[in-house]
């Protein structure tokens, strides 16, 4: 059976425009699927489109969303239609980097929408009518930086531990009802958002930074089989090393020291 007789017609993916979202977009273009893609920016979300249609002579339809909305879903609703959605990837997120109180409490309260709230009215929605069909697949896309506290990304990973916990909860609900779920729980990965970061070197024992494609195809080769996976070799043997090797303790000390270092914070 193929991806697209297994899952359906048509993929959404949340946060598109570039990045990891577009190299999911390729990915289930090279596969078949039509898409609907959404993100915040028109003109690099159009142009992922554009490309998209050129290379592989699908059908893809754009929503410029902002996904901290609170009526997020419903433009997105309104957008799509009557269209049946049999496959969704939430990647979108927003990050903040840096001591807790240097910024204002609404970017935290942005990510906690962003990250938490639009995934799960999406998964909600589209998630649900899956499991009336009987056929579907979810992603929504975590960060080893949620397997613990990390200092200086204390929303961002938290939110991401509710990504990958959210997803295995209804990989088991709803793994009988012919609806996959898998949480990806990324690593460095050289997204245009990451690079202009400007990140150092954290330690030695940091895994190189994956591309894009590399973590999609993984993850579409695992979904399925598997409630969540940390992408890549090097990720893999780090996460290990900091959930069964050190002290949880260790692992928290050594997350905060490693983005202080890798983002010169002081204090």
């Amino acid at each position: 059976m193929t991806f697209k007789e297994k899952y359906g017609n048509t993929a959404l993916v949340a946060g598109a425009s570039e990045g990891m979202g577009a190299a999911y977009a390729f990915a289930l273009a090279a596969r078949g699927l039509n898409l609907v893609l959404i993100a915040r920016r028109k003109e690099p979300l159009d142009a992922t489109a554009d490309a998209l249609s050129a290379k592989h002579g699908i059908e893809v339809q754009t929503i410029p969303c902002d996904l901290a909305s609170p009526g997020a879903l419903q433009q997105i609703e309104a957008a799509i239609g009557d269209k049946q959605i049999d496959f969704l990837v939430y990647n979108a997120a927003l990050s903040y980097i840096g001591p807790y109180l240097a910024t204002e409490l609404s970017t935290h309260q942005n990510i906690a929408s962003v990250n938490m709230l639009s995934p799960m009215a999406l998964v909600y929605h589209f998630g649900g009518k899956m499991v009336e069909r009987g056929k579907g697949g979810v992603v929504l896309m975590s960060s080893i930086a949620g397997l613990q506290g990390a200092g200086f990304l204390a929303t961002y990973a938290a939110t991401k531990a509710f990504n990958k916990i959210f997803a295995e909860g209804l990989w088991y609900e709803w793994k009988s009802k012919g609806v996959d779920v898998i949480a990806c729980c990324a690593g460095a990965t050289a997204t245009p958002n990451y690079i202009s970061t400007n990140p150092g070197k954290a330690s030695p024992l940091e895994p190189k930074a994956q591309q894009p494609e590399q973590v999609v195809q993984e993850c579409l080769r695992k979904i399925g089989k598997k409630p969540s996976f940390i992408s890549g070799t090097g990720n893999k043997l780090v996460t290990f090393l900091m959930q069964h090797i050190f002290s949880r303790k260790q692992a928290i000390n050594m997350m905060g020291d490693g983005m202080r270092k890798m983002y010169g914070i002081k204090g």
